[in-house]
């Protein structure tokens, strides 16, 4: 499907975005890929790193509907991933967040439709599920702006959503937050010990995304079968494996917005949740008839909402070999991001008290 295609990626020069273009020039041959994003220094970095001729990057914003018109001219295949996404940040910039996460969405959706673009693939969260903070309240609304996309009269645009929870080192995550800390201060924050997170390493997820993309038919939200892992399972990890016998744990209490427990599939979609080998399929509240079509032999529902403190749980010895696995417990400072941070500020990364006490903003 993604052979000889034009494909953009919105937020291309993120976690997601990067690993998800790897994969798209390894396994296909496209004949481009468009990297749409904001910031010039992650465009430089990543144009460095794959020397490619088959990348081109375009510096532009998903609020700027007059420049998704003209990039997406002669497009495939979109995937929809930029996004504000840390969560005390959009808390505190609730209208900003809605302004890119769903007016953004809003003005990909119509360009793709004017572009004719043939398939659409957004990426959502766990933290769009019966959600707490305008983070997640800002991807529910977009989950329901994507699927309704397909109802739009002469679209010839598949319009589906892809839902994952953790991706494992994403940037600004709490694995490489954890190592700085470690490295730097000898000290893990922690927000609350009882925490528990959906996570999946980021090439297994993507694999999954681009496998979904394909069997897409618009308005489903397909949805990672994912391990989780207790928070502080995670530190006690790291604190053995990184750190020393003087390696300290601090607990800061929980953040603007933050849950202790996510929600993959909640309890007003387990009723319409399709269970697949390696993923869920949720279908959509209203009519569509490809949908109803695709469907309509498969049996529906699943005995209960999947949340991160009730699926299956990584003991340590599973969370030790998924870090290792994915080169976090080397020696490398992989998160620039954090690594520019002063230790002073490090500290208090997770702290939102003490930063706001202290003005203090790593972002």
């Amino acid at each position: 499907m993604f052979n000889d295609k034009t494909i953009l990626i919105t937020g291309g020069t993120g976690s997601w975005g990067q690993e998800l273009t790897k994969q798209l020039l390894g396994r296909y041959n496209p004949k481009e890929i468009r990297i749409y994003s904001r910031g010039e220094e992650k465009q430089v970095a990543m144009m460095h790193k794959f020397n490619n001729p088959k990348i081109k990057f375009v510096l532009g914003d998903v609020r700027d509907k007059e420049r998704l018109d003209i990039r997406l001219q002669g497009v495939d295949i979109v995937f929809h991933l930029a996004a504000l996404k840390h969560v005390p940040i959009c808390e505190t910039h609730p209208f900003e967040t809605v302004q890119t996460n769903i007016v953004g969405t809003q003005n990909v959706i119509n360009s793709a439709i004017k572009n004719k673009v043939s398939r659409f693939i957004f990426a959502t969260t766990d933290k769009g599920v019966d959600s707490l903070n305008i983070y997640g309240a800002t991807k529910a609304c977009a989950e329901k702006i994507v699927i309704a996309a397909n109802l739009d009269s002469g679209s010839e645009t598949v319009f589906s959503c892809f839902r994952a929870g953790n991706l494992l080192g994403t940037t600004g995550s709490v694995v490489p937050l954890f190592k700085q800390q470690i490295k730097l201060n000898n000290e893990i924050t922690l927000t609350d010990k009882t925490m528990t997170r959906f996570f999946m390493p980021i090439e297994k997820t993507i694999e999954l995304l681009l496998k979904c993309s394909e069997k897409a038919v618009g308005g489903e939200i397909f949805i990672t079968k994912m391990s989780s892992v207790k928070i502080i399972d995670l530190a006690e990890v790291m604190m053995e494996n990184i750190g020393n016998s003087n390696t300290k744990m601090k607990i800061i209490g929980v953040r603007p917005g933050e849950k202790i427990h996510e929600i993959l599939i909640s309890k007003y979609e387990k009723s319409r949740t399709i269970e697949e080998e390696d993923y869920f399929v949720v279908l959509p509240h209203i009519k569509i008839p490809a949908v109803e079509k695709e469907y309509k032999n498969k049996n529906r529902g699943i005995e209960e909402e999947l949340t991160s403190d009730k699926t299956e749980v990584l003991e340590k010895e599973g969370i030790k070999e998924m870090l290792e696995k994915d080169g976090w417990l080397d020696g490398d400072i992989k998160d620039l991001l954090i690594s520019k941070l002063s230790e002073e500020e490090l500290r208090s990364f997770s702290a939102w008290k003490e930063e706001q006490e202290r003005s203090l903003s790593p972002f």
